[in-house]
This record gives C-alpha cells, sequence and structure tokens, in this order.
C-alpha cells in the first residue's frame, strides 16, 4: 500500500468546500424534518459548516455534530429522511478534510452533494432522472474551489450501490 501524496489545501478552499456542502445538504434538509420535527442534529451539522464557512474556527462541536447528524441518519423512520441526515453530517465533516491525496477525501468534498441528490431520489420514489436532476444542479452550484481541489485527488473509486453511483458521477462531471 503506497502511502498518500501531500497536497496543497488553503483554509480559504476549506472553507469554500464546506459552504458548498453546507448548501448542499440544506437543500434537502426538509425531507429529515418533516418526519421528525423534534430532532435538531441534522440541522445543527448544517448551521455549524454554514458557520465554519463563514469564518468561524473549527472545533469539537463541529465535530460532534458530524457524529450526531449521522446517528439521525440511523435512527430516520425512511431512507429519504436518512440521506438528508447524511448530507448534513457530511457537510460538517466537509470541514475536516485532510491534505491528503486519497479516494476518501473526495467524500469530503462531494460526499454532501452525493447523498443530497440520493436523498431528492428517495423521496421520488426512487426515480433515477430525479437523481441525475440533482446531480446536474450540484454540479451547477459548485464553487471553483471544489473543482480545483478534486483535480489534486485521486478519481474516487468503484463504490457500491446507488450511491456510490451518484457519487461517481459528481466525481466526473467535476473535474470537467
Amino acid at each position: 500500500m503506497s502511502t498518500p501524496s501531500a497536497m496543497p489545501l488553503s483554509t480559504d478552499e476549506l472553507r469554500e468546500i464546506t459552504g458548498y456542502a453546507a448548501h448542499c445538504a440544506r437543500r434537502v434538509l426538509p425531507l429529515f424534518e418533516v418526519g421528525h420535527p423534534d430532532d435538531p442534529r441534522p440541522r445543527e451539522a448544517v448551521e455549524g459548516a454554514e458557520a465554519f464557512a463563514g469564518g468561524a474556527p473549527r472545533s469539537a462541536v463541529l465535530r460532534a455534530q458530524a457524529t450526531a447528524a449521522g446517528r439521525a441518519a440511523a435512527a430516520a423512520a425512511n431512507p429519504a429522511a436518512a440521506e438528508a441526515a447524511r448530507a448534513a453530517g457530511q457537510a460538517a465533516a466537509a470541514a475536516y478534510l485532510h491534505p491528503l491525496a486519497t479516494p476518501h477525501q473526495v467524500k469530503h468534498v462531494i460526499g454532501s452533494a452525493a447523498h443530497q441528490a440520493r436523498a431528492d431520489e428517495l423521496a421520488a420514489g426512487g426515480d433515477e432522472s430525479v437523481g441525475a436532476a440533482a446531480v446536474h444542479w450540484a454540479v451547477g452550484q459548485a464553487p471553483p474551489a471544489v473543482r480545483a481541489v478534486l483535480r489534486r485527488m485521486p478519481v474516487v473509486a468503484a463504490g457500491r450501490g446507488r450511491g456510490g453511483d451518484l457519487l461517481r458521477e459528481l466525481d466526473a462531471a467535476l473535474r470537467r
């Protein structure tokens, strides 16, 4: 196994990527909240990511919010809600992108966008054209830092299932 190479990553890029991830997650947050109105964990993760993107420091609170949103996903009543909560968790986790060129780090850059696409698709009864439209939307929302950082990383490896398909579609489209 080779050692991953270091890549340049500025704080400004990290904030831009996190802001993008939060924007994607916020888009599907209602899919979680409609069925779980008393569970603030995904919203708190999105708001924490937005605060970091706006200049707040990374903190243990933000990391805890990412983890808590993941727990909310595990407890969600339906698959679309779970994907929306995962998008929120990935948004908060984006602030912890490491300057290592690994496929795993690609998920920190675009994982929130992939989960929002899957959440939209599941909310539409599994209609893959809805997922494709959500990918198209996410590509159009991506700021320059998302594309620049992805181009410094290896292409995301083949994953399992529809979520992996959406992640690869995003990765390919954003590298163009």
